[in-house]
C-alpha cells in the first residue's frame, strides 16, 4: 500500500510534507512557501486551528468558518518573492483549484517571533 501524497502538490507524502506542520504540536514551516502549502492543506483537511495559528495577530479574524462543501483539487504556485530561510518577509502567488474554479491570490508573509505567518493577500490583476 502506498502512502498518500500531500494535497499541496509536492511529490512528498502527507506525513513528510505538510502533515508535520499541522496539529497542535506541528513544527514551524521553514519558508513562506512551506507555510503557504501547509495552509492550503489545512483548508483541504478543515484544520481551522492551523489556519488561525499561522495568521498574523494583527490581521487574524476572531473566528473562521470554512465552507464544508468546498472540494479542493490542487495547488499551483505561480510566483515567489523572498520568503526563504534567512528572510523576514515573503510573497507567494498561488492558484488554489476547487470544484467551482480557482482562488488566485498574492499572499504576503512575515515572521513573528521567528515563525512565518500569513499577513494578508490580494487578487492579482
Amino acid at each position: 500500500m502506498s502512502a498518500r501524497r500531500c494535497p499541496c502538490g509536492s511529490s512528498e507524502t502527507f506525513e513528510a510534507c505538510c502533515g508535520r506542520y499541522l496539529g497542535p504540536d506541528g513544527a514551524a514551516p521553514p519558508t513562506a512557501e512551506a507555510l503557504m502549502r501547509s495552509r492550503y492543506t489545512a483548508f483541504v483537511h478543515h484544520d481551522v486551528e492551523h489556519l488561525l495559528r499561522t495568521w498574523h495577530p494583527r490581521t487574524r479574524p476572531a473566528t473562521l468558518e470554512l465552507e464544508p462543501d468546498t472540494r479542493w483539487r490542487g495547488l499551483e504556485i505561480v510566483d515567489r518573492v523572498a520568503g526563504g530561510l534567512f528572510d523576514t518577509e515573503g510573497v507567494v502567488e498561488f492558484r488554489a483549484h476547487h470544484q467551482d474554479g480557482a482562488q488566485h491570490e498574492r499572499s504576503r508573509f512575515t515572521r513573528v517571533d521567528g515563525r512565518w505567518v500569513y499577513l494578508d493577500g490580494s487578487v492579482p490583476r
